[in-house]
């Protein structure tokens, strides 16, 4: 009784706030599946990412048990007459906010009770995911029946829906191609509140719209993954089918699970050390294969002045890999891209507020060189904070781009994070 009356005052103090005239009676149904919450400390949780670089208090957060339970929400986004955001968020792994709302509810899909668990089909080699599972979650199950997903993440700890709304890449993209390009079905809640299944097949325009559309077309609540059998241990596989002399091969050859979360294992490193904390100011670029000796000479040797501390990473990827009816977007030119991640940490001798500066303004010339020489970079994990960078962003896109908005978002109440579109309604408690 004590749960349900502080659920009832958290709804209600959420309908005085943003001003909703839709009936309470109805918002108060929301409670009974999933939960509402206003306190504090999970107010905080939501208001920033692993970026550390912004923060927005949502009005609520709200934890689904069920896909019904994120269609209701957004539903009463969508028919209350003034209106409130919607954003979804998985692991917290965002690194400008984009998963962040200041006017209205926070979706956690990571956490509390779960949705069903993950279903493997062995025969037709597919796994049925929800949308806030964990990658590594969806790995230890398809591994009990010896198959697991053909293109992955290099961090694990990430949501299916999450990385699915961007692309998901790592260094098996080049053959496999993204995450989005091994998705044979979606599950999606609409900004209109619509729960529709979409393919190939099935609301094809959906289907390809949510596919690295950056959370603005609708909510993932299942993905069916493609899968393939499981490695036991990658590298033997792979030398097996070449001719070179043993005692020149020097290796180290770890089970496909350890190989697939080692970055997990250095994260636990940086964890106890008080590393993994910090502001990162994190830069992925796409750079084309035609350009990539200017992007060295100008960035590496140049502005880094081949110099730089945390991680950087560097690989191919095949055009032809990535299905371009989807919403993300890869350089014109060449047939061959690279990836360009710069994953710093904001953590030196000179205190956190100094390198977290230091390294801002050195993304900011990294940007500003590319822009000079006319390399058409394209940024992964985008962050632009004007609509006329977003459509230089997307290019020829950009039309489809804002068409699929007014069909599946007409309202723009869904990941306003990403700071695309503004919401159409004013909300009284208006970031930006």
């Amino acid at each position: 009784m004590a749960a349900k009356m502080l659920l009832s005052f958290a709804i209600c103090r959420l309908i005085v706030t943003v001003g909703l005239t839709l009936n309470p009676v109805e918002l108060l149904r929301l409670g009974v599946d999933g939960r509402l919450s206003q306190d504090p400390s999970d107010v905080k949780r939501a208001s920033g990412d692993f970026g550390g670089l912004s923060r927005a208090e949502p009005l609520a957060v709200f934890r689904p048990e069920s896909a019904e339970d994120v269609t209701r929400l957004v539903r009463a986004a969508y028919e209350s007459a003034h209106g409130f955001t919607v954003s979804a968020r998985g692991h917290g792994h965002s690194i400008n906010g984009q998963a962040q709302t200041a006017n209205g509810v926070v979706i956690e899909m990571s956490s509390g009770k779960r949705a069903p668990p993950p279903w493997v089909s062995e025969k037709s080699r597919f796994v049925d995911a929800w949308g806030g599972e964990l990658w590594i979650d969806v790995l230890k199950s398809t591994l009990e029946h010896g198959l697991a997903p053909k293109s992955w993440t290099d961090y694990l700890y990430l949501s299916v829906g999450g990385t699915l709304s961007n692309a998901g890449i790592s260094g098996q993209a080049f053959n496999h191609g993204p995450q989005i390009s091994n998705v044979y079905e979606l599950d999606v809640v609409t900004g209109k509140g619509e729960l529709l299944t979409c393919s190939e097949e099935q609301n094809p325009e959906l289907f390809q719209a949510v596919l690295g559309g950056l959370g603005q077309f609708g909510i993932i609540t299942r993905a069916r993954i493609a899968l393939e059998p499981a490695p036991q241990r990658e590298v033997d596989a792979l030398m097996g089918k070449l001719n070179f002399i043993p005692a020149t091969v020097f290796t180290t050859d770890l089970p496909y699970v350890d190989f697939l979360d080692r970055v997990h294992k250095a994260e636990l490193k940086l964890r106890s050390k008080g590393l993994w904390e910090v502001p990162h100011p994190w830069l992925n670029l796409f750079v084309p294969k035609s350009r990539i000796a200017d992007f060295d000479r100008g960035v590496f040797k140049g502005i880094l002045g081949n110099k730089t501390s945390g991680p950087i990473l560097i690989y191919p990827m095949n055009k032809h890999k990535w299905d371009q009816r989807s919403s993300t977007v890869t350089p014109d030119e060449d047939e061959v891209f690279y990836l360009v991640a710069l994953l710093r940490s904001a953590l030196d001798n000179g205190g956190e507020t100094h390198a977290l500066k230091y390294l801002s303004d050195q993304n900011r010339k990294i940007l500003r060189f590319c822009n000079d020489a006319k390399i058409n970079i394209k940024q992964y994990l985008p962050h632009y904070t004007t609509q006329e960078e977003w459509m230089d962003h997307f290019g020829d896109k950009w039309a489809l781009f804002t068409q699929r908005k007014i069909e599946f978002d007409p309202r723009r109440i869904l990941a306003t994070g990403q700071r695309i579109f503004k919401p159409s309604f004013s909300p009284n408690t208006a970031s930006w």
